[in-house]
């Protein structure tokens, strides 16, 4: 009777009916979080009386650690809490957060209102880390593997879901910068934390609707017994032993696929071979009760893989922290650089230069229909390839892009400064430049087209190469991409402060007219081409992942070699 009833709520859980209310959380959080980040340089700077830098560098601190964070909110999800219970505490933490924003404006001493705001933004911070990683994960679990009909709308999921947060920062951009600047930081600040509210109540009432997944224990577990094996055998030769456990033994790992009742595992990759000696078996393994065999003395092949899937995706990593270093340059320079141009549109109204950060979202908004319905299809018949190209490949793109992107900048704002200089304007910060801020369309429409290919690419390679108990942990990962970044960026900013100062004159002064903004685009340019020339160096050498059923037939489900 118990089992019929446990078939009969899988049958009704789930599903759209279900995701609506999860999509809906990640729509308000997205909300709040943009309509906060996109506008924050000039709180900081108008508000607080931050310099340019320093606002800069105190954004690029926060993001930072509003990114590292998930790192340990994936592992509490996976391990301890599960995914339901840790997007509902730490959506209550970020709650509280942003109740704070409000109150550091209106309820507390000036004295005292820069160090609660700051206080507020890093609880925000700790609620994004149980937030990112589990939230996109957790509305996945309510679409099964095992229905067919379910399995194929997952792969819609994903795409609304992006989706979805991108209209939501598009909307939070152009609607919460006007109530900031036009009615109040205080009221703007207060949408936000009312938005959020009313998005957890409507969270708490799909209760009944969500599938929950019960955490898997610690993945780093297994991952650390690979390594202990391994180094217990360093001096054994692979030629003389005999490797691996039976793959019978194997099905009991978590990193397996089944398909048409046909069980698949990770098939032995030629890549880290040191760790292939985690599955030799020796002679104590030898003396031991066979059914009970040490995981910290032998390891089966398929979870030497999966260890092996991680170490790959290293160097991937790395290669990616200056892209998104890049990125943090939309909340903080662009926004400077359009604020000092004209923004006029007729003879009352004016754009706040945050606004220009939709433009973003729009791009993305018009280019993934056409990426999906029409340059997939017609790269599938150029490559073969199930997704037109790669994800490496995708994400290659993207980072060429950013590379050029830069450029542009540093063009565009060199044509500022001569437009300041020839108009007198050099020591008159305040005074509008008479050059169109149309100028700057170009590099904010190259950042959507740039987030197309790297930022989806990122996600399907560090979803797809993970191994399946650690999907959290690759959602933790390729987010903590973007914290590194911003910590680069701000790293970069003081060496370029520190450098330049030295060698007479500081290129990133509060009076833009006066600094070489210009300058420091083509630093992150070079930067950048460094990271592409590295990336496709690492990139030609990947391996993706493969499976093997147990018969040892090999299948090429998750893709092909390098890019």
């Amino acid at each position: 009777m118990a089992d019929s009833t446990s078939i009969v709520n899988k049958q009704t859980k789930g599903g759209w009916n279900a995701a609506i209310f999860i999509i809906v959380v990640e729509i308000a959080e997205r909300f709040a979080f943009y309509g906060l980040a996109s506008n924050l340089i000039t709180f900081l700077t108008n508000e607080l009386g931050q310099s340019t830098a320093t606002a800069a560098k105190q954004i690029n601190t926060w993001i930072g650690v509003s990114c590292m964070f998930p790192i340990l909110g994936a592992f509490l999800a996976d391990s301890i809490l599960g995914r339901f219970k840790t997007v509902l505490l730490t959506s209550f933490i970020y709650l509280l957060g942003m109740v704070m924003l409000p109150l550091s404006v209106t309820a507390v001493a000036r004295g005292m209102r820069e160090q609660v705001f700051f206080m507020a933004l890093y609880v925000m911070a700790v609620g994004e880390g149980g937030h990112k990683p589990c939230v996109m994960t957790f509305a996945a679990d309510q679409f099964g593997e095992a229905n067919a009909k379910e399995k194929a709308t997952k792969t819609s999921f994903f795409n609304y879901w992006y989706m979805a947060i991108v209209l939501a920062s598009s909307i939070a951009v152009l609607a919460l910068i006007f109530i900031q600047e036009r009615v109040s930081w205080s009221v703007g600040f207060s949408v936000i934390a009312g938005s959020v509210g009313i998005a957890i109540v409507i969270f708490l009432i799909g209760i009944p609707k969500y599938r929950k997944q019960v955490p898997v224990g610690s993945p780093f577990t297994r991952v650390a017994q690979v390594i202990v094996a391994a180094l217990k055998k360093w001096r054994l030769s692979s030629t003389r032993h005999h490797y691996g456990l039976c793959y019978e033994e194997e099905d009991k790992s978590p990193e397996k696929s089944t398909t048409a009742k046909k069980i698949y595992l990770l098939a032995r990759t030629n890549q880290f071979r040191f760790l292939d000696k985690a599955t030799i078996i020796d002679e104590i393994d030898n003396t031991s009760n066979k059914n009970k065999r040490n995981p910290w003395r032998l390891c089966s092949v398929n979870q030497v893989e999966e260890v092996k899937l991680l170490l790959r995706l290293v160097p991937i990593w790395l290669s990616l922290i200056m892209f998104c270093a890049t990125l943090t340059q939309l909340n903080t320079f662009f926004l400077k650089q359009g604020s000092t141009m004209n923004r006029t549109i007729g003879n009352h109204f004016t754009i706040p230069p945050a606004a220009f950060q939709s433009i973003v979202g729009v791009t993305i908004l018009i280019l993934i229909p056409l990426y999906d319905r029409v340059f997939v299809p017609f790269a599938r018949k150029i490559t073969n390839h199930h997704s037109g190209i790669t994800s490496l490949q995708r994400i290659g793109v993207g980072l060429f892009i950013a590379t050029f992107n830069m450029m542009i900048c540093g063009l565009v704002e060199a044509k500022r400064l001569k437009v300041a200089r020839d108009h007198g304007l050099i020591d008159s910060p305040k005074v509008v430049v008479p050059m169109s801020s149309l100028w700057l369309l170009p590099q904010y429409i190259l950042v959507g087209i740039g987030d197309v290919f790297t930022i989806v690419g990122m996600q399907e390679l560090f979803y797809d190469q993970m191994p399946e108990s650690m999907r959290s942990i690759g959602a933790a990962t390729f987010i903590s991409v973007v914290g590194v970044g911003s910590f680069v960026s701000t790293g970069i900013i003081s060496a370029v402060q520190t450098i330049s100062k030295s060698h007479g004159g500081e290129w990133l002064v509060n009076n833009l007219n006066k600094a070489h903004l210009d300058y420091f685009y083509w630093v992150i340019a070079s930067l950048n081409a460094v990271s592409l020339c590295f990336y496709l160096f690492i990139a030609n050498r990947f391996v993706y992942k493969k499976l093997q059923d147990k018969d040892g037939d090999n299948d090429d489900v998750e893709g092909d070699r390098a890019i």
